[in-house]
């Protein structure tokens, strides 16, 4: 059954992207009002994020939304035909230089991202360094094979080397003692498990965990840490800017690199609050 639904997959995202976008407007009354995919989780995140607004402005950015995590999905399975000539002018970047400048201080950098935008695009990015320079997302192993190694395959056709978390420190050591740099892209919106509740802050008016991983990463090598600020232009076509998050970690208070994270991933949802996957159980835990 895997490889029949993957046939007709692979099938159905050979069409152009223009006409996936008309299965998209299709696929939205469906998802949104017949499905009604986690409709509950999304308009209680959004209530509870903007109490200044009304039902209605609530309702316009839920719908948004819903079409947005339309597009997301399609976007998402086309990487199967993508071409690198394609990826490179739909998802374009700002400020590789800062990066460059801290290669050229002999450091890799740590890049704290969100599920924001499509930052499964971002997976093209190995094709705007330098050949020997390494782009490294972390990503959580699927317990089916299948699946996983699918996933697996998207995100690595565009040269990034993929590390599974449970490997990550290991294979930092491993770089360093080798004097390789790299750039670790780190998805650090997720809500922590209980066991990892460490720091708590107010981000969009609730209280709200953070994972923390990454600052104590950054902190133990001294990485500096740029922040991807992932924003649509328009349908199919985004732009990621590096903002600097910390460049001394070592520096730094404890949680300091962390509640910067959260304050600009808020003012990047303030901004278009559609494109943040609402969907998520982001506020599991209280205080």
């Amino acid at each position: 059954m895997y490889y029949f639904v993957y046939a007709l997959v692979w099938l159905f995202t050979l069409l152009p992207l223009r006409v996936l976008y008309l299965c998209s407007d299709f696929l939205y009354p469906i998802v949104y009002y017949v499905v009604r995919y986690r409709k509950k989780v999304v308009r209680r995140n959004l209530t509870r994020s903007f109490p200044e607004k009304s039902e209605y402005e609530i309702r316009k950015i839920e719908r948004k939304f819903y079409r947005y995590f339309c597009d997301l999905l399609l976007e998402t399975l086309k990487e199967m035909h993508l071409s690198e000539t394609e990826i490179k002018k739909r998802m374009t970047y700002g400020n590789i230089d800062g990066i460059l400048e801290q290669y050229a201080l002999g450091k890799s950098v740590m890049i704290m991202t969100a599920h924001y935008g499509n930052w499964e695009w971002t997976l093209g990015f190995p094709m705007f360094m330098p050949e020997n320079k390494a782009s490294n997302p972390i990503y959580k192993k699927l317990k089916n094979k299948s699946t996983n190694d699918l996933i697996y395959a998207l995100r690595s056709k565009y040269g990034a080397k993929l590390i599974e978390k449970n490997e990550l420190l290991r294979v930092m050591f491993r770089l360093k003692k080798e004097e390789e740099l790299a750039n670790f892209w780190m998805i650090s919106d997720q809500s922590p498990t209980r066991a990892n509740l460490h720091y708590w802050t107010q981000f969009l008016n609730q209280d709200t965990s953070f994972l923390t991983g990454t600052e104590q990463l950054a902190v133990k090598f001294n990485y500096p840490v740029f922040y991807a600020d992932i924003q649509r232009i328009k349908r199919g076509y985004y732009h990621c800017e590096f903002k600097p998050i910390e460049l001394e970690p070592k520096l730094t208070s404890e949680f300091e690199i962390t509640e910067k994270y959260a304050q600009l991933l808020q003012q990047s949802i303030e901004k278009n609050p559609a494109y943040w996957l609402w969907s998520h159980r982001r506020w599991k835990h209280f205080r």
